[in-house]
């Protein structure tokens, strides 16, 4: 039986991946058009798509571990929390930034915060010794 704290993080990991690839789709072909016209803004998308998908897969795995484990290394919870909340954050920002949606000068530095809690989600991770 899974434990509440590995049915969040597959929850997550399984918004954050259905999500990548409805907007890897999304960008690849309704939005292509509208991405060629802002120098950059096909690679950001896929940048951030990338980021997406890889972090999903990261949440998934860490939702697999045994329970015990879990109890033992509570950091590593953390750190998947820390990275959902990175992930978003982060391509959620280059996302709105491409399509000139929003404040610039906010989103802005939301892509290195975002980006910050990331590598700080895989810093906890790491120290949970998983």
């Amino acid at each position: 039986m899974s434990s509440d704290r590995s049915t969040n993080l597959r929850q997550l990991a399984s918004l954050l991946g259905a999500s990548g690839v409805g907007l890897g789709a999304f960008g690849a072909h309704a939005l292509k058009a509208t991405l060629s016209k802002k120098a950059g803004a096909g690679d950001n998308w896929k940048t951030a798509v990338s980021y997406q998908l890889l972090h999903a897969v990261a949440l998934l795995t860490l939702s697999t571990l045994d329970r015990k484990e879990l109890k033992t290394h509570p950091s590593s919870w953390s750190g998947g929390k820390m990275m959902a909340l990175g992930t978003a954050l982060f391509s959620g920002s280059i996302y709105l930034l491409c399509l000139d949606i929003g404040p610039k000068k906010i989103l802005g530095p939301t892509t290195p915060v975002g980006g910050l809690l990331l590598i700080s989600g895989w810093v906890m991770v790491g120290m949970g010794n998983i």
